[in-house]
């Protein structure tokens, strides 16, 4: 059976690379890369981060019903194709989609068994580092651009009742190890039968980024934002 994994993160959380060394660590793990109508940013190559196309060409994949979920994001499109999961499902994968909490939701509508997991900054000062250190990298140092995300990154996080893990994306070394036993703890909880002492630790390691278990952990990043520790949740 197919699993499929959900991870959502406001910009400038370290998601990308989080899933870039999640896909390298875990066998028979397929990655969608999302349709989007937005250009192409620093070295981002078609087909690579984001299949780029066309608003005509989005909104008659969208005619179609060829989307397992979409959304509208700053005046542009993202969604996923039905394809990937389709094939995944044929060659007996998991699938792995880095959607946002929009995208999250109507998945989970469709697919309830669908995992999702939530990654966080540790505070709202580090956020706003990281996407100033990015935006100078890819030669796009807006002050406005910058101050939006912030504001939508607010928005995303009262989301985070609805995701099934929490993960604080504070040391990335740390974060990947976590991240990996998530997804593989779900595989073995699912497989049943006997557990390897390596299994049980990744097992043990997952219950404790589960949502319920992390608000304690939760409650200094959401202030750092002026939100409440109560989730909106579903």
């Amino acid at each position: 059976m197919t699993t499929v994994y959900i991870i959502s993160a406001p910009s400038g959380s370290g998601k990308s690379t989080l899933v870039s060394e999640l896909r390298k660590a875990v066998s028979n793990l397929e990655f969608s890369v999302s349709y989007t109508t937005r250009p192409p940013r620093g070295s981002e190559h078609d087909g690579h981060e984001y299949f780029f196309i066309s608003r005509q060409e989005f909104e008659r994949l969208l005619a179609e019903d060829a989307l397992l979920e979409h959304a509208e994001v700053f005046g542009n499109y993202y969604g996923t194709a039905n394809r990937f999961l389709e094939g995944a499902r044929e060659r007996g994968h998991d699938l792995l989609l880095d959607i946002d909490v929009q995208g999250e939701r109507q998945v989970k509508q469709k697919l309830p068994d669908a995992v999702s997991i939530f990654i966080l900054p540790p505070t709202r000062k580090e956020l706003e580092r990281r996407l100033r250190r990015r935006s100078h990298a890819e030669g796009m140092l807006s002050e406005e651009v910058i101050q939006r995300r912030l504001v939508t990154a607010a928005k995303e996080i009262e989301n985070y009742g609805n995701y099934d893990y929490i993960l604080v994306n504070d040391q990335l070394e740390r974060s990947i190890d976590e991240l990996k036993a998530i997804v593989l703890a779900v595989r073995v909880r699912r497989a049943g039968g006997p557990r390897s002492p390596e299994e049980k630790k990744w097992l043990v390691t997952a219950e404790r980024h589960r949502q319920a278990h992390m608000r304690p952990t939760l409650q200094p990043i959401l202030e750092s934002f002026a939100l409440s520790a109560t989730p909106g949740g579903r």
